[in-house]
């Protein structure tokens, strides 16, 4: 495997159908010859996020700026920079932006991962 240094700006932006305002970029991945992790970073806008949903793998943030609450579980979390956070595989999450542009970090294994929505609201 041969190391990788690449900016972010020249990694596709996709936005997210089931969010408000969302999108993301697959920084390193599969796609890169990652052989257990994928990096992605996430961008919410003011108002924006993503409904209550679950995952089938963990997902592990570094939050880089603006501020939003999240759901994880039962629990309401509001969550700023350099805040980081651990959502395990099939706990039920939401992301309601409360200061935009929300950015973050997220790091997951390089397995099949299935989202499944829960409720439609942000």
């Amino acid at each position: 495997m041969k190391p990788i240094v690449k900016h972010s700006a020249s990694v596709q932006v996709r936005t997210i159908p089931v969010g408000t305002d969302t999108s993301t970029q697959v920084l390193l991945g599969a796609d890169d010859g990652m052989p257990n992790f994928a990096m992605r970073k996430f961008s919410m806008q003011e108002g924006g996020g993503m409904p209550l949903h679950t995952n089938t793998v963990e997902h592990e943030q570094y939050v880089l700026r603006g501020r939003a609450r999240i759901r994880i579980g039962d629990e309401d979390h509001e969550v700023g920079p350099e805040d980081v956070v651990y959502i395990p595989a099939g706990v039920p999450h939401s992301y309601h932006v409360l200061q935009g542009p929300f950015e973050f970090l997220c790091m997951v294994p390089n397995l099949p991962d299935t989202l499944e929505i829960l409720d439609q609201g942000c």
